[in-house]
C-alpha cells in the first residue's frame, strides 16, 4: 500500500498482556496498564515497558478490575490528568488515586480528544448512552469515538467484591479498532464489527483457560464473528508465575502462532501480526476504503520502545 494514499494511520504496541498503547491519528490510549515487574504471584519476563508508553495519554482504558488489569501501582506512574475510561463501580477507587474517571456500562460511548504533551487539564462527564456522547477535552484537533461493548467475563476484583463488569472497547476514528479486555466467545460478539483491527487475548497464565478466557482456537472463531481486516493477538508472553515448569513457558509461548495457525484455516481474510513485547505494528486506511472492507495495510513492524523508528 502507498503510504501517500493513505487517509489515517494505527499504530500499535504490544506492551504485555493485555497492555497496548494505541496511536490514531494523534491520539494515545494506554490500555489495562501493567507497567512494573511483579504483580501479584505473576513475574514478567522478557523486556521492561517502554516508559514511552506510558507518557503524554490522552486517556487510559480498563476492561474490568482484576488485579492483573487494574493494577494501581502502575496506574500511579501516569500522570493524574489523564481521564481513565473504566466500567461502572471503579470511580471511587480511581477517584482516590486522583484520577477523572469516566464510568461506562456496555453501549455507552464518550469522545476523547488529544491533547498537547504538557497535558491540558481535562473536562471528563459520565456518558449517557440515550444521548450524544460526552466530549473529554485537550488541545488536539485528533477526536476519537470510544464505545463501551460487553465481555464473556467476571469484572469482579475478588471473589468477594461488589459487582462491576467487564467490558471491551472499540475506538473509532480514521480507522476502528476493538479492545477485546479479557472474554470469552459470546454469540453477540458479531455486533462488535465491523472493525478494522481487533485486539484478542489468546491465552492466560494459569494451568488451563477457564471458560472465560479465549484461547487460540476461540480467538481464531471470535474472528469470524468480527470480521476485522487483521487482528494483533496479545494476553502472552509477557508474564508468569514463577513456579512455571519449562514445558508450559514453550506451551504458553506458541500460543499466538497455533493462534494464526486456526485463523488462516477459519478466518483466511483476516491477517494476523504476531507482535512480541515491546514491538509495533502500523496499520493505514486506503483512501475511500471502508471499516472492515480489507483496505487496511502498511505492514510495518517496529522493534523497540513505542515512538522508535527502528525496522526490522
Amino acid at each position: 500500500m502507498d503510504p501517500g494514499a493513505l487517509t489515517s494511520s494505527l499504530a500499535i504496541t504490544y506492551v504485555g498482556h493485555a497492555t497496548v498503547l494505541l496511536e490514531m491519528d494523534g491520539v494515545r490510549l494506554l490500555t489495562d496498564p501493567l507497567l512494573r515487574r511483579r504483580v501479584g504471584v505473576l513475574i514478567r519476563r522478557g523486556p521492561p515497558p517502554p516508559p514511552a508508553a506510558s507518557r503524554d495519554l490522552d486517556a487510559v482504558l480498563v476492561s474490568h478490575a482484576h488485579l492483573d488489569h487494574l493494577d494501581l501501582p502502575s496506574l500511579r506512574l501516569i500522570d493524574r490528568r489523564t481521564p481513565v475510561v473504566a466500567p461502572r463501580g471503579l470511580g471511587a477507587l480511581l477517584r482516590r488515586l486522583g484520577f477523572t474517571p469516566l464510568e461506562m456500562e456496555a453501549g455507552g460511548e464518550v469522545e476523547i480528544d488529544g491533547r498537547a504533551p504538557s497535558g491540558d487539564e481535562v473536562r471528563a462527564s459520565l456518558t449517557d448512552k440515550d444521548g450524544p456522547p460526552p466530549a473529554v477535552a485537550g488541545a488536539g484537533a485528533a477526536r476519537v469515538r470510544i464505545r463501551a461493548v460487553p465481555a464473556a467475563h467476571s469484572g469482579r476484583r475478588h471473589p468477594f467484591a461488589g459487582g462491576s463488569p467487564a467490558l471491551g472497547f472499540v475506538v473509532e476514528g480514521g480507522l476502528s479498532v476493538y479492545f477485546a479486555g479479557d472474554t470469552g466467545l459470546f454469540e453477540e460478539m458479531g455486533d462488535v464489527g465491523p472493525v478494522d483491527v481487533a485486539v484478542l487475548p489468546v491465552g492466560g497464565w494459569g494451568p488451563r483457560l477457564p471458560d472465560d478466557h479465549l484461547g487460540p482456537l476461540t480467538a481464531a472463531e471470535a474472528l469470524r464473528l468480527l470480521r476485522p481486516a487483521a487482528c494483533v493477538p496479545v494476553h502472552w508472553g509477557a508474564v508468569y508465575p514463577p513456579w512455571l515448569p519449562p514445558r508450559l513457558n514453550a506451551r504458553w509461548s506458541e500460543w499466538p502462532h497455533a493462534f494464526a495457525r486456526h485463523a488462516a484455516r477459519l478466518a483466511p481474510e483476516v491477517e494476523v501480526r504476531v507482535l512480541r513485547p515491546g514491538e509495533t505494528t502500523v496499520f493505514g486506511r486506503a483512501e475511500g476504503a471502508e471499516a472492515g472492507s480489507g483496505g487496511v495495510g502498511l505492514g510495518e513492524v517496529r522493534a523497540g520502545a513505542a515512538g522508535e523508528e527502528t525496522s526490522r
